[in-house]
């Protein structure tokens, strides 16, 4: 399994940030609180795409997130080393293999090094009361949705683009293990989860009793609900209509 050259490429949105850093388990994670009164026995995960914690894009969806209720929490399961946004600016399909090695970077932040911190993360929520998980994942962090609804520690899951999927084992094993109701948000132009394995999810979940949704946004690419260019309307309205969609989602299920 390995990321697309469309897992660092797009643009870095406008906005100030109006979460905060917090040490939880010795992980750093920004943390996006509700303004008003809301359940403090759950929490919703943001699993990053590669891009991790520092991308402006990422805190921004934590801020909207709690601003629809949910105690957001996203942790740097990348353990401080994620792809800089840098990388983002100005490549072209041509250069993504000079600007930067995808694959030697993913040998160092596979499972066996990004799961341990999502767990310490896990953990400490649960000793401070959290009873209730869920998760939401793009790109990079669609794989960790999969795994903790697999391993029963999430209650509801959505994940727009998911990235490192193997089809159709990890759909078939999600229909199998899991109890956790998914949405995925998918598009045209997606290498990481193409039009035949959107198929392939619908088929295989067509009877999953918890629940399943699949969006489809015509024309987009793989990224584009996290860092799609905000400037073309059509990206703009895809990624405002995945978010939407994700809202309601969890206000159903978690």
């Amino acid at each position: 399994m390995s990321l697309c050259k469309d897992c660092i490429k797009g643009v870095t949105h406008d906005g100030a940030p109006e979460g905060k850093i917090e040490i939880i388990g010795g992980v750093e994670c920004y943390v996006g609180t509700p303004t008003a009164d809301f359940p403090k026995d759950k929490v919703l995960l943001m699993l990053t795409d590669a891009l991790g914690l520092p991308l402006v894009n990422n805190q921004l969806l934590v801020d909207d997130f709690a601003k629809n209720g949910f105690k957001t929490i996203l942790p740097d399961y990348l353990h401080g080393d994620p792809i800089p946004a840098s990388v983002m600016v100005g490549v072209s399909d041509a250069m993504v293999g000079t600007v930067f090695d995808i694959g030697k970077w993913f040998t160092t932040h596979g499972t066996a090094d990004t799961r341990p911190l999502l767990d310490k993360v896990i953990a400490a929520l649960k000793a401070d009361g959290v009873t209730t998980f869920g998760a939401v994942g793009y790109c990079f962090g669609g794989r960790y949705v999969f795994d903790l609804a697999c391993d029963g520690v999430i209650s509801a899951a959505a994940t727009s683009h998911p990235s490192l999927l193997q089809i159709p084992a990890d759909l078939e094993k999600y229909v199998a293990t899991a109890k956790a109701p998914l949405l995925i948000n998918s598009c045209t132009v997606d290498s990481q989860f193409p039009i035949e394995a959107q198929a392939q999810a619908d088929k295989i979940f067509a009877s999953f009793a918890p629940g399943y949704k699949r969006e489809y946004f015509e024309g987009c690419t793989h990224g584009f609900a996290v860092r799609g260019d905000l400037n073309d309307p059509k990206v703009k309205a895809a990624k405002e209509a995945a978010f939407a969609v994700t809202v309601e989602w969890l206000l159903k299920y978690l």
